[in-house]
């Protein structure tokens, strides 16, 4: 059993309308939640498949990262899927700082995020004083590159060319990949 503490205003959103969400995580990640309302803590059981039962507390800490459900529950798509998070507050020197840093991680209008996750395939939320990335390995890794260079003050400019460079990157290797369907060489 493993205990998690999420904020206390995501835990409307982790029990969800009538608990639904609950049990919806629950019978996917094959666990049993005790959320304590209190405090925030929810202890996370594994009773079914121990491999998707250790998917539950990084669901749950996702959802308190500020993750809808439904892209918390993207964890379960396979194995390789993974949760990261970045603390913007351990990059910053003060309030302001860390303000405008997660400011630069946002960008006008949420462009900045908006284009981390179109150009990567991951979901990013930035919640409280981190950035939150689920996705595949290589997904994730850009995403905490561009946003690490942004928390080091790089140009938006520089960022998106490397985002840009990435997506053609992982394109072209996709691309590899499949390149002979039918095993024919």
């Amino acid at each position: 059993m493993q205990h998690v503490k999420i904020p206390q205003d995501r835990i409307g959103v982790l029990i969800g309308e009538g608990g639904e969400t609950m049990r919806e995580i629950e019978a996917e990640a094959e666990v049993r939640l005790d959320i304590d309302s209190e405090n925030g803590s929810v202890a996370v059981e594994t009773v079914g498949d121990p491999v998707l039962g250790l998917k539950g507390p990084e669901i749950v800490r996702a959802i308190g990262r500020g993750f809808a459900p439904e892209d918390a529950l993207r964890l379960l798509e396979n194995d390789m899927m993974l949760f990261d998070v970045v603390d913007i507050d351990a990059a910053s020197r003060n309030k302001t700082d860390m303000k405008r840093k997660k400011g630069r991680l946002i960008g006008e209008g949420g462009r900045t995020r908006e284009l981390m996750e179109e150009l990567t395939g991951a979901d990013v939320v930035i919640y409280g004083s981190t950035l939150g990335v689920i996705g595949a390995p290589q997904e994730v890794d850009v995403v905490r590159s561009a946003a690490e260079m942004l928390l080091d003050g790089a140009p938006h400019g520089a960022v998106y060319s490397f985002l840009e460079e990435k997506h053609n990157e992982m394109k072209h290797k996709g691309m590899e990949y499949h390149r002979f369907p039918g095993g024919q060489s």
